[in-house]
């Protein structure tokens, strides 16, 4: 068996978090040679972050991104490019009935149902409410049918999942409700893990910082094309899958959102988001950044009210649907990718993938290392969520 020539030119496409940890990973632990492209003018892909020009607030540009994770290994790699600042999401409901705090906690158990429920009564009284179907829950309906049943579903999430994602919640999978616990004490933090923080300079000088490498040579408004990777040992790629292949197969649903800016003096809602799940209002959240980065004063504030609606050509993709259709062509892309030689794919968008930051980097560092070790990279990721 004749082993493989040594890597020396590795091409990574796009410069977010999935492209710039995997580049500098290999750069720290190798001779390699890295050369990060990017269409758009920034890095840190949909984390950007800028300074607004009329308020000086740090705005979060493709919608706000908290960084949370329970992986030591993870969090000590991002301390090292950026200063953590800790930052507790508290994410509140406007509903007609007033505004509650959300995930479902006790409190919002006690203030919906006008109740004084301690932790076990309140446990009680949800099991009593819940629909549990024979079998596992098959889709999102059912699965929150299941664990909060009916009020509580039609007041928080029946509107906000019809509008978030473009169908009935019955077309969605079960699993996408589990991101979301429901709490039985008075804990109203969105996440639940041991790290929760939003880097002080913003997410943008955080992968600069990544990236600052001898070995690293980035490339902005640089479009790929698929003669680059001919000058290269491997390509990894970050962008869409379905775009590689020039939607051969057809285009893997996703949906995408879009804002109307909103600023004034002062303080504009009093917390950094704000859901509204009623059919009544067609947007899904508003959420107002200086609360975002609360170590710093502004006299001014800016707020975005987020729309939500499916992606068509031209459109940023952001969150995958993975529909019955879209699982079948998105075999039909894999069979395609591991046909190629000499290209992997890595990242939410690469994978097809609803993945949060943490597991982004963590996945990263892990293929990086694989790559190391075996002079190869598997075609994906070995671990599927």
């Amino acid at each position: 068996m004749v082993a493989s020539p040594p890597v020396k030119r590795v091409l990574v496409v796009g410069a977010g978090l999935a492209g710039a940890v995997f580049a500098r990973e290999l750069a720290e632990n190798s001779d390699i040679q890295i050369s990060v492209v990017d269409r758009s003018d920034h890095v840190a892909g949909n984390c950007h972050t800028h300074r607004d020009v009329q308020t000086g607030v740090m705005v979060h540009a493709y919608g706000p991104h908290i960084f949370h994770t329970s992986n030591a290994y993870v969090w000590s790699f991002v301390q090292r490019f950026a200063q953590m600042m800790p930052f507790t999401n508290r994410v509140k409901a406007h509903i007609d009935r007033g505004v509650f705090g959300l995930p479902i906690n006790l409190h919002t158990i006690n203030q919906f149902f006008g109740r004084s429920f301690n932790p076990q009564e309140a446990r009680e009284f949800c099991a009593s409410l819940a629909q549990a179907p024979k079998g596992e829950p098959a889709n999102f309906e059912e699965q929150a049918l299941a664990l909060i049943g009916p009020e509580l579903y039609e007041a928080f999430f029946y509107g906000y999942t019809r509008k978030q994602w473009g169908c009935e919640p019955v077309e969605l999978p079960a699993t996408l409700l589990q991101r979301l616990p429901l709490r039985f004490n008075y804990d109203d933090s969105y996440y639940a893990d041991t790290w929760q923080a939003i880097p002080r300079d913003g997410y943008t000088q955080m992968v600069e910082n990544i990236l600052d490498h001898p070995s690293i040579n980035l490339r902005l408004q640089c479009e790929f094309e698929s003669s680059m990777a001919d000058e290269y040992d491997h390509t990894c790629y970050t962008g869409p899958l379905d775009g590689y292949f020039d939607y051969q197969f057809g285009r893997l649903g996703y949906r995408t959102v879009f804002w109307e800016r909103m600023e004034g003096r002062g303080d504009l809602q009093g917390n950094a988001v704000i859901n509204y799940p009623g059919m009544d209002k067609a947007f899904t959240r508003i959420h107002e950044h200086k609360h975002f980065a609360p170590w710093e004063q502004h006299d001014h504030s800016v707020a975005f009210v987020e729309y939500s609606k499916e992606t068509q050509a031209g459109d940023l993709p952001f969150y995958p649907k993975r529909l019955a259709a879209d699982k079948q062509r998105l075999l039909q892309y894999r069979n395609l990718a591991e046909q190629t030689p000499g290209v992997s794919f890595l990242g939410r968008l690469g994978t097809y993938r609803y993945l949060d930051m943490h597991h982004v980097i963590g996945e990263s560092l892990e293929v990086a290392s694989q790559f190391l070790q075996a002079g190869r990279m598997p075609t994906f990721p070995n671990q599927e969520r």
